[in-house]
């Protein structure tokens, strides 16, 4: 799907998707994270993975 699909469909500025995709936001707020989940017919844990920080 691309990113103004998902926009469209959730509302989300496609601003704000581009940051998660990219790997660049610095937080999500859990609506977001709702109305992704919800466009994608998937759970949190499909979204996120847990890594150790090593530094």
């Amino acid at each position: 799907m691309k990113v103004s699909e998902l926009a469209r469909q959730t509302g989300i500025s496609r601003t704000t998707l581009t940051a998660l995709y990219y790997d660049r936001a610095k937080g999500v707020e859990f609506h977001v994270v709702d109305r992704i989940c919800s466009a994608l017919l998937c759970s949190v844990g499909d979204l996120f993975v847990c890594e150790e920080d090593n530094a």
